[in-house]
C-alpha cells in the first residue's frame, strides 16, 4: 500500500510539474508590457428613466459610432446609443431569441448581430431594428429536462446548424460568418454570407486546435481568425480555412477580444479572470492588453475594481477605434468608454 502511495503521488507531483510547465507566464507580460494611459468618460451611457443597464455583457460599435450594448436584466436586452450616448431604440425586446446574453457584434454592412446562450440562437438585424436572419434554434423545453442541474458537459455533436451555447461571432471582408461554439462543443463554425455552412474545426482538450470553452472570437480584414481560449489561457490564431496557425499563451485568460478597423489592425484582448475561478490569474485581473496581429505585445492597461478606470470582470470590448476602447464589465452592471492616450507613453515615463 506505501509503495502504491508513493507512485501515487509521484505520478500527481510529475503531472502538477507538466502542468506549471505549460502554464502561460502572464505575469511576466505584465511586468514586462508598458502601460498606456487612457480615461474613462463619466456618466456617457444615457439610460431612459426607470431603465437600467443589468449586467454589461457585450458592446459593439458601426461605422456611424452608435453604439450597441447588449446586457442581461431578467432576460437578455439589446440597446442603441447615438454617438452621444444617448439611448435611441431597444431591439427585439422579449424576443424568444433572448435568454442569456453573451455577444453583439455588428458586420461590415453595419447589420447588428446578437449571440445568446441560453437559447442557441444567433439574430442579426438591419440597422433599422428589422429581423433579417436566425440561425439556430432555441432547445425545447422537454429536451432541457434532461440538462439538469444545469452542467455543461461536452457535447461534440458538432452540427452545423445547431449551437451548444455559443459564445461570440466574427466576419470577413466577403461576408464570412464564423462562430465560436462554445461551453459544450468547444468548436469553430465557418458560414458564407448567406448563413450555408461551409466548415467546423475544434475540439474539447489543451492540445493543437482544441478548446477549453472558446469564449470570444475577432477576424481580421484578411478573415485570420483569433479565438480567445478562455479555459486555456490562450489566444489560438486560425487561418480562414480554421488551420491552426499560432497561439499567444503570455496575456493570460482572453474572456474578451476586439480588433480594430482601418488598415492598420489592432487586437485588443482582456484577461479578466477570476482568481476563484482559476488560481493562476495574476492578483489584479482586470488587464487589457494591445498587441498587432502578429502577437507582438504593445501595451497593456486596467486594473480590477469597481470605480471609474478600474475594471470589474470585463466580458466583451469594442475597439472599430484603436483609441477610444468600450468595455463591457459583468460584476459593475456597467459599459465604459475608454479614451486612449498611446502617444503619451513615452513621456509618462512608462
Amino acid at each position: 500500500m506505501r509503495r502504491l502511495t508513493t507512485r501515487v503521488v509521484a505520478v500527481l507531483l510529475l503531472c502538477a510539474a507538466t502542468a506549471l510547465a505549460q502554464a502561460p507566464e502572464p505575469a511576466k507580460a505584465r511586468e514586462t508590457t508598458p502601460e498606456i494611459p487612457y480615461d474613462s468618460v463619466p456618466n456617457f451611457f444615457k439610460m431612459p428613466s426607470g431603465l437600467y443597464m443589468g449586467e454589461g455583457i457585450a458592446v459593439a460599435t458601426n461605422s456611424k459610432g452608435h453604439i450597441y450594448v447588449y446586457v442581461r436584466s431578467g432576460d437578455s436586452r439589446m440597446f442603441e446609443f447615438d454617438p452621444d450616448g444617448n439611448f435611441v431604440k431597444e431591439f427585439g425586446k422579449e424576443s424568444y431569441a433572448y435568454s442569456f446574453a453573451h455577444a453583439v457584434r455588428v458586420d461590415y454592412d453595419d447589420n447588428i448581430w446578437t449571440v445568446d446562450e441560453g437559447t442557441n440562437v444567433i439574430v442579426k438585424y438591419a440597422p433599422d431594428g428589422k429581423l433579417l436572419m436566425v440561425m439556430g434554434k432555441r432547445p425545447d423545453a422537454i429536451d432541457q429536462l434532461a440538462l439538469m442541474p444545469g452542467v455543461a458537459p461536452f457535447s461534440g455533436a458538432n452540427r452545423p446548424y445547431s449551437y451548444h451555447r455559443p459564445t461570440d461571432i466574427g466576419f470577413d471582408r466577403a461576408g464570412n460568418i464564423y462562430v465560436s461554439d462554445g461551453y459544450t462543443d468547444s468548436r469553430i463554425v465557418k458560414y458564407d454570407k448567406n448563413g450555408r455552412f461551409l466548415i467546423s474545426a475544434g475540439s474539447r482538450g489543451t492540445g493543437a486546435l482544441q478548446f477549453m470553452t472558446p469564449h470570444t472570437i475577432a477576424v481580421a480584414h484578411d478573415g485570420t481568425v483569433f479565438v480567445g481560449d478562455r479555459g486555456n489561457r490562450r489566444i489560438v490564431v486560425l487561418d480562414t480555412n480554421l488551420n491552426q496557425k499560432a497561439v499567444y499563451d503570455n496575456v493570460g485568460a482572453p474572456w474578451g477580444l476586439c480588433i480594430s478597423a482601418g488598415e492598420h489592425q489592432y487586437l485588443y484582448t482582456t484577461n479578466s479572470i477570476s482568481t476563484a475561478i482559476d488560481s493562476r490569474a495574476l492578483p489584479t485581473t482586470g488587464d487589457v492588453y494591445k498587441l498587432e496581429l502578429d502577437g507582438t505585445v504593445l501595451g497593456r492597461f486596467g486594473k480590477s475594481g469597481k470605480a471609474m478606470k478600474e475594471f470589474a470582470s470585463v466580458h466583451h470590448m469594442d475597439c472599430r477605434d484603436p483609441n477610444t476602447v468600450y468595455v463591457a464589465e459583468i460584476q459593475a452592471w456597467r459599459v465604459q468608454k475608454l479614451l486612449m492616450h498611446p502617444e503619451q507613453m513615452s513621456s509618462s515615463g512608462n
